[in-house]
């Protein structure tokens, strides 16, 4: 169904928007003679754009609109909050009763002995903030050698100049010197592309321990830090072998290395229960959240940080770190009656019981298409692997990402928001869509991977690298 909005003409937006606005992740010479695609409404799961198309979002936004587009409450919670107290900071002895009650929210939901919540405007900030807190965390403790902070090829931990260098994306390395000093990276555990022939439970201890062999070419006085995400995300929906948190988390404790699990996508539902640390019971001494958190509604991030760590940093003295909307009271209450939703609705029940199977039974069904090597779901995300040959998951020999982007455009105009990762289609849709909605966004997903198949045959491209 088309719908018209009442907002100026696409080629007109379009212009303006090349002529004044810098996308991010964009080569933006190439986006602005193709034109932006104007998105102007959104409701439930489904997007409007500037000529009347309706999407369904398979990506909830960028991973984060968990409990669906249109809920009038969360802009009720922000008015309320704007007409009482618009802003007020938390530095200074100041605090406010948004900002309290979040805090004392998040304690109660996250796992272990993480009580302590320190806000920022984004997961990247939240996680500039955990290099600060651990290294701060080992001076305090007598140790200030331990600074090395050690992540993962392929990890995503933000765009900022210390969690760009956290996270181990190349591309993003080669611009703006990165990554910053004291940064390590080990291998993923990428089972489908790097564990060819090998026991999936025997390639994820390896995989594991490669954290325990960079420890000691390190040397454990040197090293503050483990950071990962429970799943990869950007990196391509990267699902462990189940043996791979148990080993991490084994060699983190014995080698008193700070555990950070990045849950800015896993994070409040997304792997059926409320963070993916409790899904892999793994034990963090930090979590990072974000997207989620207020269901992208409005910008918001936080570390939420153990006792010991908390602890040692509120005793050392001033922490000499902050951001201006570090708990900004309008965020926090957004971010509030987003819990309350997730909560009362039983949302997060609803994606771990109904959703989530649904999804599971259906993605698998695309493993028999002819273009797809691999289908892996966990809990609501989602990666389809192409290859043209799914005997031995070749990769194609035209340049990595050429297939992928053809199908994310075909999907596009399929009226499908699903996203690539070089030649990997994947999804994170919001944790309230329906069984009929799942449905849907497969019968679209093979409409997509049917179109795709017939351009690379027509262009040659189903070629074995």
């Amino acid at each position: 169904m088309n719908i018209r909005t009442n907002t100026p003409a696409t080629a007109e937006m379009q212009a303006t928007d090349a002529a004044h606005h810098m996308h991010p992740f964009t080569h933006g010479n190439a986006l602005n003679a193709q034109g932006t695609r104007i998105i102007t409404r959104a409701r439930g799961v489904w997007l409007t754009d500037s000529d009347g198309n309706e999407m369904l979002d398979a990506m909830a936004g960028l991973w984060c609109v968990n409990i669906g587009y249109g809920r009038k409450e969360l802009a009720q919670a922000a008015a309320r909050q704007m007409e009482e107290l618009p802003y007020y900071n938390t530095f200074f002895r100041t605090s406010h009763p948004p900002v309290i009650a979040l805090a004392k929210r998040l304690a109660e939901l996250a796992p272990g002995d993480l009580n302590h919540v320190f806000f920022a405007g984004s997961g990247s900030e939240a996680n500039d903030t955990n290099i600060r807190l651990v290294r701060s965390y080992w001076a305090a403790k007598g140790k200030p050698m331990k600074r090395i902070i050690i992540g993962r090829k392929n990890g995503y931990h933000g765009s900022t100049m210390g969690a760009a260098s956290l996270g181990g994306m190349r591309a993003m390395h080669r611009q703006g010197g990165l990554p910053l000093p004291d940064m390590a990276h080990i291998d993923q555990p990428y089972w489908y592309g790097e564990g060819a022939g090998m026991d999936p439970a025997e390639f994820g201890r390896q995989r594991a321990r490669a954290l325990e062999r960079e420890i000691a070419w390190l040397g454990v006085d040197n090293v503050a830090a483990f950071i990962a995400e429970p799943i990869q995300g950007a990196g391509g929906v990267v699902i462990p072998p189940e043996t791979y948190w148990p080993e991490i988390q084994r060699i983190c404790d014995e080698h008193e290395i700070l555990l950070i699990a990045d849950e800015v996508i896993t994070g409040f539902g997304r792997t059926g229960q409320w963070f993916g640390s409790q899904t892999y019971q793994i034990r963090p001494h930090i979590m990072t959240i974000a997207k989620g958190l207020t269901s992208g509604y409005v910008p918001m991030g936080a570390s939420i940080v153990c006792d010991e760590v908390a602890g040692t940093i509120n005793a050392m003295g001033e922490f000499y770190h902050g951001y201006t909307y570090s708990g900004h009271p309008v965020a926090a209450a957004v971010a509030l009656e987003n819990l309350r939703i997730l909560e009362d609705e039983g949302i997060v029940d609803h994606a771990r019981e109904v959703a989530a199977p649904r999804l599971a039974a259906r993605w698998a069904e695309l493993a028999d298409h002819p273009l797809v090597g691999e289908a892996r779901t966990m809990g609501m995300l989602g990666a389809l692997e192409l290859t043209p040959d799914k005997a031995r998951r070749a990769p194609f020999a035209a340049e990595v990402g050429t297939v992928g982007l053809r199908c994310r455009d075909i999907c596009f105009r399929s009226g499908l928001v699903m996203r690539n990762v070089r030649d990997s289609m994947i999804v994170s849709p919001p944790l309230v869509m329906t069984e009929a909605e799942v449905d849907e966004m497969f019968a679209r997903a093979v409409r997509a991977l049917d179109e795709t198949h017939r351009v690379l045959k027509a262009e040659g491209l189903m070629v074995a690298g």
